[in-house]
């Protein structure tokens, strides 16, 4: 039990008392979240609109239901008089927002929320209008119940009153057992600046064992989904973990930070998943040897794709273009559809779009030939020459539709094919390397490898982009090989990143020694990149003991340090 002043003993069970006040609020507000659901549906509307009325209501009410057991509040602002903006206010922070009433204030203020940033930033020499900043403790693995709100403690600091906080510490201290927790309580100033930078920022977090940079990505999302919700409804927010069992373990954290939809953009703004998942087109049933897997991911690959892809774009034995209309047959010479295509090749359109660029124009040529002679032609002219067989036939012949799987078995059972794309960036033996020692009867009957998935997603890319997300928080990117960080930034082409990661716990061949080669693969090669290196989970015996080993790893990371007490002997 945390220790109280016999004098603050009135004043915790006002807070108590606050605190009940507050869970009947919560209950109303779900109830009420209940009932407009049921008045939606009763609403007169067309069916798209009340079914997108419907799904929110739907979604708000069920997101209020699965809200995990807990405490309601976990720190308080007292705001000095003269303040600006909030002079003699005060404010319960916790990590939703609750209210008696949609016009009333709030009786807890999410800690998200703009107010809330003095409860981590505020200090003695910077108080920031603040005069008393308190925080609870609450009784270990408390459900909520106001009797667990065991101690508070008060800093003055309008009076320069600087303390350490013995509740932060014994939550940094507790025991980690089960699912990751949320730190919205213990939050460091240095990690609050992370977590409330733009959205349209960019951010890499190298982070030593222990420093929280895992929770601090979380809460990242939590926040930018707080504070861009409609822009992440429409865009999507990201997680990107490096295998299930991870993101079992962090799944209970941004419910317990008030965000409960997992399915996507569609329903709620986020979605957590394994880039392999995100990727894969077919199960991955093959296993490649170990350096044949090293190369597939290697960078130049990106360049053998390419060229593969492309080399189906030829104008060899192409003809003249005839193209019957009546009793005309409109032409485009042979010449003219080679200059056609290789004007468009020029402007490195994904290859699909490239494709029906060059249907456009040579529509357009012909559109013009024919008005020369009939006028103004219409909209259906216009959709049947697009139709037209001769002109399908030609496009085949220079610019063919292909799949990802027929380009990339091709590549891998065609030594000639593969020669032709890798020259100048593969050697014979890594060529040699590539090619299946048992080539499949087809494509649709290829067994496909985990790295083979990253290839076909490389070859997806060039064929059309894929869709994005506004945001996307990528943990243990140092893991990522330079194939895996150009499948994420095709994804985030027009959103941002959170990368985490430590350079000195890679675990693959491929691993990253240097962010700014990563962050060059992911696309952002101009993202800060922000070390954090205080421990408050791993004991100092073993920090001093990894800062050791970092000469020895030939990465360049700052040496971290501990708040818990050991040395290593």
């Amino acid at each position: 039990m945390t220790p109280i002043d016999p004098a603050l003993v009135g004043t915790l069970h006002a807070e108590r008392a606050h605190h009940d006040r507050c869970r009947a609020a919560l209950a109303a507000m779900i109830e009420g979240a209940a009932e407009q659901v049921v008045i939606g549906e009763d609403v007169s509307a067309s069916g798209a609109d009340a079914e997108v009325l419907g799904f929110r209501l739907r979604s708000q009410a069920k997101a209020m239901r699965e809200l995990p057991p807990g405490p309601l509040f976990f720190g308080r602002l007292d705001f000095a008089d003269g303040a600006p903006g909030h002079g003699g206010q005060h404010y319960h922070v916790g990590r939703l927002r609750i209210t008696e009433d949609p016009a009333a204030p709030p009786l807890v203020v999410d800690w998200r929320a703009p107010v809330s940033r003095a409860f981590y930033q505020a200090s003695a020499r910077d108080p920031q209008g603040v005069e008393v900043r308190r925080r609870f403790g609450w009784a270990p693995g408390s459900t909520g119940a106001a009797t667990d709100l065991t101690g508070l403690e008060d800093e003055h600091l309008s009076r320069g009153e600087s303390r350490t906080s013995d509740i932060v510490a014994r939550e940094i201290e507790r025991p980690r057992v089960g699912p990751m927790r949320d730190i919205a309580a213990t939050i460091q100033p240095e990690q609050d600046d992370l977590v409330r930078a733009a959205l349209t920022d960019s951010v890499c977090v190298q982070g030593a064992p222990g420093t929280g940079k895992t929770a601090v990505g979380l809460h990242r999302a939590a926040y930018l989904l707080y504070t861009h919700r409609k822009r992440l409804q429409r865009s999507g927010l990201l997680i990107l973990g490096p295998n299930p069992t991870f993101l079992h373990y962090i799944a209970e954290v941004l419910p317990s930070l008030g965000e409960t939809a997992h399915g996507g953009a569609a329903d709620g703004g986020y979605r957590q998943s394994t880039l392999l998942a995100e990727i894969a087109r077919h199960p991955a049933t093959a296993t490649d040897p170990a350096d044949t897997a090293v190369l597939k991911h290697d960078a130049r690959m990106a360049e053998v794709l390419r060229r593969a892809l492309y080399a189906h774009v030829t104008t060899d034995g192409v003809t003249d273009l005839a193209v019957p209309d009546g009793s005309c047959r409109w032409r485009v010479p042979a010449a003219e559809l080679a200059a056609l295509v290789a004007e468009v090749r020029a402007e490195q359109p994904p290859y699909a779009i490239g494709r029906e660029r060059v249907r456009t124009r040579v529509v357009r040529r012909l559109r013009e030939r024919a008005e020369r002679r009939s006028g103004v032609l219409p909209a259906a002219w216009v959709r049947r020459i697009e139709r037209a067989r001769p002109l399908t036939e030609h496009l085949d012949l220079v610019w063919p539709k292909v799949r990802p799987e027929e380009v990339l078995a091709q590549l891998l059972t065609d030594a000639g094919a593969l020669a032709r794309a890798a020259e100048g960036l593969l050697g014979e033996e890594e060529q040699a390397a590539l090619v299946w020692p048992r080539p499949p009867r087809s494509y649709r009957s290829a067994r496909w490898s985990a790295a083979d998935l990253v290839l076909l997603d490389e070859l997806s890319g060039l064929v059309e982009h894929p869709e994005g997300y506004g945001h996307i928080v990528v943990d243990e990117a140092q893991d990522l090989s330079p194939m895996e960080c150009r499948a994420i930034a095709r994804r985030a082409a027009f959103g941002s990143l959170t990368v985490l990661g430590d350079l000195a716990q890679g675990t693959t061949a491929w691993a990253a020694r240097d962010w700014s080669v990563q962050l060059r693969h992911l696309g952002r090669p101009d993202a800060a990149v922000v070390p954090l290196t205080t421990g408050f989970r791993v004991p100092a015996a073993v920090m001093e003991l990894s800062n050791r080993l970092l000469p020895r790893l030939e990465v360049s990371v700052p040496p971290a340090n501990s708040l818990r007490a050991g040395t290593v002997s």
